[in-house]
């Protein structure tokens, strides 16, 4: 049964009403992003019941366990020529900035009897996917508008997962200047201009998204609570949907410092380690980088250190919980972003939602 990992959908409904009614104030669509966790199908249905009709998520094979759900599919990284198919089966729109690519669409599209939009990316300085030359999104524009079976949706950006470079209304005052120059050239009015992700939006609750910008995808901020400029988490939010249980299976009284001498970790970095004493209570739990991200997760006892992790093995300083424990109990850690991401992915670990635990 563990590390069992559970989903607290009540809470999760709660982050989505807050952070779907803070952007539509600001006049601002939502596409949710399910990658995190891997668009499990009961999840994605609460973010649908509570009014979102986008859904995103970086994986064709994901937007697949989605075909139920009355909710327009994106792809937000750009597709693989190799699974053109099943993207214009799976997902009603996606990301694009290679016109070989959107050229591939079409035909799929005309094989399949099916429309897909499509969103041209810019790049405003992040370096990772879109057009750097602008000049050249126009002319993908023009060509993806005449194009059978695709649809020239809009346009979109992204900053701060790559360069880290930061959103301010400056840069997306370009997005809003590319978007007039492409509806001058195609002669029609873009239905979406994408304006990021959960980093935009301290900036949009501060007022610094221009008219124009008329959608954000979200992930961070509707799963946690918490927007990625500032690392702050949102009024009215839960950071809890996901927890993760492990199991003790050492537990010993141990000096905080090693002995002998220290070499390097698997990425040729020499460990750290702070001097707590000799008699230190420790735990070793059945949990490991393979199943989650120890630097994205906080135990939820106060009391407890997080050591670090091996591959398999969790290390946790004990001393100062005001809980006793023994071996075989269980600690509760409360997971970010990309420890879930990483938990969802692990075939050892078990997932449940809170209600099927209550109802026992």
């Amino acid at each position: 049964m563990y590390p069992l990992l559970t989903v607290d959908l009540d809470h999760l409904r709660q982050n989505v009403r807050t952070v779907r009614g803070l952007c539509a104030s600001h006049g601002v669509s939502v596409t949710a992003v399910t990658k995190v966790f891997r668009a499990d199908p009961r999840i994605a249905e609460v973010l649908v019941e509570e009014g979102m009709s986008m859904l995103g998520d970086s994986r064709v094979d994901n937007l697949a366990r989605l075909e139920g759900l009355n909710a327009e599919k994106w792809l937000i990284r750009p597709p693989m020529l190799s699974e053109i198919e099943n993207l214009v089966r799976y997902a009603d729109a996606s990301l694009n900035s290679e016109m070989d690519i959107v050229r591939a669409i079409s035909k799929e599209c005309i094989r399949q009897n099916k429309k897909h939009k499509v969103i041209l990316m810019a790049d405003l300085g992040d370096i990772r996917e879109g057009y750097v030359d602008y000049d050249e999104l126009i002319e993908a524009a023009v060509e993806t508008d005449k194009l059978p079976g695709t649809e020239l949706y809009g346009i979109g950006v992204n900053l701060t997962c790559f360069s880290f470079i930061q959103y301010d209304t400056e840069k997306l005052n370009e997005l809003v200047a590319l978007r007039i120059r492409v509806e001058e050239a195609v002669g029609h009015t873009l239905q979406v201009v994408s304006g990021g992700n959960s980093a935009a939006v301290d900036l949009m609750l501060r007022g610094g998204i221009p008219e124009g910008i008329n959608n954000l995808r979200l992930g961070e901020s509707v799963l946690f609570g918490k927007e990625r400029a500032k690392y702050k988490y949102l009024p009215d939010t839960f950071s809890d949907v996901f927890t993760l249980e492990c199991e003790i299976v050492e537990l010993k009284e141990k000096p905080s410092l090693p002995w002998g001498t220290v070499g390097v970790d698997s990425y040729g970095k020499k460990p750290e380690f702070t001097d707590r004493g000799d008699n230190r209570l420790k735990a070793v739990c059945a949990l490991g980088k393979q199943d989650f991200d120890v630097e994205t997760t906080v135990p939820c006892d106060p009391g407890i250190i997080v050591l670090g992790a091996s591959s398999d093995h969790l290390m946790l300083d004990l001393t100062d919980s005001n809980r006793s424990y023994i071996v075989g109990d269980t600690i509760k850690l409360k997971l970010g972003y990309f420890s879930t991401m990483r938990a969802f992915t692990s075939e050892y670990v078990t997932r449940k939602y809170k209600d099927e635990l209550n109802s026992k």
